[in-house]
């Protein structure tokens, strides 16, 4: 396993990090994910522990709680080798402050989902998504308590835009509270917006970033092709992300190829490159069974040389947006150049 700086903290995480969306659910919307009972999830924690992960995702929402209490059952005495994270935000019950990062519903939603881990402390403590309701400030100061009580390490943040977290370090900065130390966001080769703002923010402030969905909710996972279209997993029940399909067939056939070559798998291809972006703290990944999370495990030992990068770069490449494409036009400042501006728009757009 390899490890990485988790954002500028001195704690370091598994480039891996076992995401729990798939733990508990049955018969509602996150069984379609896994609905996995607590004998499952026991085993693919111990999987994951086994080839050296040491860190762990879930989310109080997630299964309602149940994958909170499910996981913390699994982890059992093994709780102080792993750096647990875990969210707030989503809606908890019917209440009108059962949702949101209110002082109270954070206060509230912290200890419940103390209990249902079984543990006194969370280490990474995130917002799960952005309160159009609550003040920044009112969260962020709420978080700092929630460190200097002990209950939480560190705090992060996700599916935030750049400005929105930039607003709240701004905050944190002002008001001697504690900073957001990661962002957890949806990254995969079918969705590289996060490289337009956010990635070149994050590499400025020094934030880690941890990726959701690398496989796009599974259309990279080898099942799906140009010419069959996978008939189980979650996408024909659930079809999230939302990807555009032809771009995706076309990505696919070059993992295709390079899998081929290596002897590996197109899913192990298609995290593997995300492992070898240096902006990327750690992937999360989940898996329904033993065998899934097997082959995910594998991408660690996926070694792509710069020729298959170039080609998996060029196949997945973002259309530009403004205004990077124009600060593309404008970027070289070397004493004396002189710019070709047609060719310089012909090879931005």
């Amino acid at each position: 396993m390899q490890y990485a700086q988790l954002g500028n903290t001195g704690t370091f995480v598994s480039r891996l990090c076992l995401g729990t969306m798939t733990f508990g659910g049955k018969g509602t919307l996150f069984g379609i994910m896994g609905g996995l009972d607590q004998k499952e999830s026991d085993a693919l924690v111990g999987q994951s522990l086994d080839a050296g992960i040491n860190f762990v995702d879930t989310a109080n929402v997630y299964a309602g709680g149940e994958s909170e209490t499910i996981l913390g059952k699994a982890l059992g005495v093994k709780r102080k080798d792993v750096v647990l994270a875990t969210k707030a935000f989503g809606r908890m019950g019917s209440g009108p402050n059962q949702v949101g990062v209110s002082r109270l519903a954070l206060m509230q939603q912290v200890e419940a989902s103390l209990k249902r881990l079984g543990t006194d402390y969370i280490d990474l403590y995130q917002i799960h998504g952005w309160d159009p309701v609550t003040p920044i400030d009112e969260a962020l100061r709420t978080f700092d308590d929630l460190v200097r009580q002990g209950k939480v390490r560190y705090v992060g943040v996700s599916n935030w835009s750049a400005w929105q977290i930039m607003k709240a370090l701004g905050i944190s900065e002002r008001q001697g509270l504690e900073k957001f130390a990661t962002l957890q966001a949806y990254y995969s080769l079918v969705g590289r917006d996060l490289e337009h703002e956010i990635v070149p923010f994050l590499e400025d402030q020094k934030l880690g970033l941890l990726t959701w969905s690398p496989l796009a909710g599974g259309v990279l996972s080898g099942k799906f092709s140009r010419d069959s279209r996978a008939n189980e997993g979650r996408r024909t029940q659930f079809d999230f992300p939302p990807v555009d399909v032809e771009h995706a067939y076309d990505v696919i056939d070059v993992l295709k190829g390079i899998a081929n070559k290596y002897g590996v798998t197109v899913a192990q291809v298609a995290l593997g490159w995300q492992l070898h972006k240096s902006y990327v703290t750690s992937v999360i990944i989940g898996a329904k069974n033993e065998t899934q999370l097997k082959d995910n495990l594998g991408a660690v030992d996926v070694k792509l040389s710069a020729e298959d990068l170039a080609a998996i770069d060029k196949v997945s490449a973002p259309k530009p947006l403004y205004p990077n494409w124009m600060r593309g036009m404008q970027s070289d400042r070397a004493p004396g150049a002189v710019r070709d501006w047609s060719t310089v728009a012909k090879s931005t757009f």
